[in-house]
């Protein structure tokens, strides 16, 4: 079953792809459906997208095709809060949809080590993120502190975007809770019983832990980096 929200999303989608061949913006996916942030946007296309309505096209922020409509919802609908356009005389050539500079808004939970494991810090701030990086699921950003991780390209300083998630397999980096009160960006692997935390830097030494001392908190998604 689909949320209301959900329902008028994919009818908006659906109308916008109908008229004009290209998906809606972000922005007028909020402006259509009355809601207050970007992120909300989000989350309902993440959630429409892991249930097999809609699909995002590769490499292009703007771009969304809908696979199926729910049950009770025709082929041809109505978008919301949208006069629909003027029915051309002769039928134009498919738009391919263009890239946009869509940003949303995720929580940004202060820094987290590459070197050694400091406190895991939470706080209100956000960091605006170009949609085309995050795929499906939940995500939010820490600030990369130290050097550990800088053969697999994380400097100090970047903004690691995590996808949200309590599980991960060996050899994914991922956002290591350590004991309950230290987290750490590191490599997992389980190695003989225990849970190991490798680094990408040789003049670092793997972590090794207890399996119930590790928690798995989110997966690597991709990095944001600033030139100063």
């Amino acid at each position: 079953m689909l949320t209301r929200k959900q329902h008028e999303l994919i009818r908006f989608i659906q109308a916008r792809l109908e008229e004009t061949g290209v998906s809606p913006s972000f922005e007028e996916m909020k402006e259509a459906l009355d809601l207050r942030s970007k992120s909300g946007v989000h989350r309902l296309i993440s959630a429409l997208e892991e249930r097999g309505f809609i699909r995002r096209l590769p490499n292009r922020a703007r771009a969304l095709e809908v696979l199926r409509q729910p049950d009770d919802v025709s082929a041809k609908v109505t978008a919301p809060k949208v006069a629909a356009p003027v029915a051309p005389q002769t039928r134009a050539p498919t738009i391919q949809p263009a890239p946009a500079n869509d940003v949303i808004e995720i929580p940004l939970h202060g820094r987290i080590a590459a070197g050694v494991p400091i406190e895991a810090l939470e706080s209100t701030a956000t960091l605006p993120v170009p949609a085309a990086l995050l795929g499906p699921g939940e995500h939010y950003a820490l600030e990369v502190s130290g050097d550990s991780m800088i053969e697999a390209g994380i400097l100090d300083g970047d903004y690691a975007l995590i996808r949200r998630t309590d599980s991960a397999r060996d050899g994914e980096i991922v956002v290591a809770l350590v004991r309950g009160e230290e987290a750490t960006l590191k490599y997992l692997y389980r190695d003989a019983g225990q849970v190991r935390l490798d680094p990408a830097n040789a003049a670092y030494d793997p972590q090794f832990y207890a399996p119930g001392e590790v928690l798995v908190q989110g997966k690597l998604a991709g990095l944001l980096r600033r030139y100063h």
